[in-house]
């Protein structure tokens, strides 16, 4: 059951987050769900890397081996925001950025370690990725209403297209 569960939960929980963070922004969903969201997401997390540590071996899973541990720490100063209100904003831009980050330079190394049939969904869920986080950070800065949430969902299209290429591959 726990090979299962770290072989195919991310299929889930990557768009299913990003849905909840866009149903955050959109006032559906309020910021203690949030909170709960990112300790829920640190102990899958930390579940996923002590029992799987030994398991991710081979340059590409050694890529997302970092791309998780850094993760971890991310999540955490996320969820630190919830209970320090004085850094909360920074902490919150750090996970929301490091999160529409982190998976798309482990989509590009990916991308780069995979046979040229397989590079493209890698390099079309990187850019995606990157095109989701510069449409999210350009609409809060500029306080565009409507673009925030719509960075979320392109963010969330570009990471699932990879994680769900993965999953179809193992």
């Amino acid at each position: 059951m726990h090979r299962a569960i770290r072989e195919r939960g991310p299929g889930l929980l990557v768009p299913l987050a990003w849905f909840v963070v866009g149903a955050n922004h959109a006032g559906v969903v309020g910021s203690r769900s949030i909170f709960i969201a990112h300790l829920v997401m640190v102990a899958f997390m930390a579940f996923f890397l002590v029992t799987g540590w030994t398991e991710l071996t081979g340059p590409v899973l050694r890529g997302w081996q970092a791309v998780i541990a850094v993760g971890l720490v991310v999540t955490a100063l996320g969820a630190v925001g919830f209970v320090a209100p004085a850094v909360s904003e920074p902490l919150w831009t750090i996970s929301i950025g490091g999160w529409m980050l982190l998976p798309a330079v482990g989509l590009a190394y990916t991308a780069a370690l995979m046979p040229t049939e397989v590079q493209r969904i890698y390099i079309w869920g990187a850019t995606i990725t990157v095109v989701g986080l510069v449409t999210y950070f350009t609409a809060v800065v500029g306080s565009i209403d409507v673009f925030p949430i719509v960075g979320i969902a392109v963010v969330g299209v570009g990471q699932s297209m990879g994680i769900l290429d993965a999953i179809a591959r193992s």
